[in-house]
């Protein structure tokens, strides 16, 4: 029975779902192993229990599989019990109250300040208006921790309000202001000078749309200078600074901005709102800079960090 209520499962989700052919095989794979391994418990896939299914999730781990892949199966396993519980082939969802193991938590991958500073000096050696870009583009990704997305899709108008604040569109269309620095002030004034060398031809269909943008393109559908060619000439840039590529993306360049501030004294509140982070959690990915910050304040400020100097008489 296993094997015909697996291929009803995946063919309703190729109807209904639409799901890919890999998408099909991860599940046949992932619903596979479980039977094998509930039946070495004397139960069918289609028949198991709760306690079953804690039992398979332990296995798992006893194998040495990672959270991610257990967390994997359980998700494969309770879709197919939804599956079976609406088409009446059981009576109840064995998993529906079982949570997959926590999956930890990856660190962002962070620049230090002198990479940061490498990047910004290889943009500088970069000659005409192609080199003025760069420099402001980077200048506002690293001061203001923007997001590659809300980089690229600035218009004009963002320094309306005032020129030492800029207005960004976030998430769910929220504004937020981001203060900017003297250095990304001066960055962007300078570019705007030669902005006209990326506008497309007045002829051009698109010349409209790209006026609006603080960062247009004689090429794109879009008007604006797309992620994608972003990407690229980060990447570019990269390599003229002689750092690793696989280092840096405009994601992580985010990431530094975040890091940055709260190894020099900045709250993570503050950064929260900075980055436009709705939830403060999300934020907290960066407290491991907040706890080395710590120790080294304790080691260099607390009385008893320092028993060499105490008084020995």
């Amino acid at each position: 029975m296993s094997a015909r209520s697996i291929d009803l499962f995946l063919d309703m989700m190729a109807a209904e779902r639409g799901a890919a052919r890999n998408t099909l095989d991860a599940y046949r794979r992932d619903l596979e192993d479980a039977a094998q391994r509930l039946g070495a418990q004397g139960v069918g896939l289609e028949d198991a229990q709760t306690r079953h299914v804690e039992r398979f999730l332990s296995d798992l781990a006893a194998d040495g599989l990672s959270p991610a892949t257990a967390a994997r199966r359980l998700s494969a396993l309770k879709r197919y019990y939804r599956f079976l519980l609406k088409e009446g082939l059981r009576a109840d969802d064995p998993a529906k109250t079982l949570s997959g193991p926590k999956k930890p938590r990856p660190l962002p991958k962070v620049l230090s300040e002198s990479q940061v500073e490498a990047l910004f000096d290889a943009a500088d050696r970069i000659e005409g208006a192609d080199g003025f870009r760069l420099r402001a583009l980077l200048e506002l990704l690293y001061a203001g921790g923007l997001r590659v997305s809300e980089l690229v899709t600035l218009p004009l108008a963002a320094f309306a309000r005032s020129e030492r604040c800029l207005v960004v569109t976030g998430k769910g269309d929220k504004e937020r202001l981001v203060p900017l620095t003297d250095s990304a002030i001066a960055a962007v004034e300078a570019y705007k000078a030669v902005r006209g060398d990326h506008l497309p031809a007045r002829s051009v269909a698109t010349h409209a749309l790209a006026s609006r943008y603080l960062f247009p393109s004689r090429t794109a559908k879009e008007g604006h200078l797309t992620r994608e060619r972003f990407a690229q000439m980060l990447k570019a840039l990269t390599l003229e600074a002689g750092l690793d590529p696989q280092t840096v993306s405009p994601h992580v360049m985010r990431h530094a901005f975040a890091t940055h501030l709260l190894a020099n004294g900045a709250d993570l509140r503050s950064v929260q709102s900075l980055l436009g982070h709705a939830d403060v959690s999300t934020t907290e990915i960066y407290t491991h800079v907040l706890e080395a910050r710590l120790k080294a304040l304790v080691h260099d400020a607390h009385p008893l960090a320092h028993n060499d100097t105490a008084d020995q008489g």
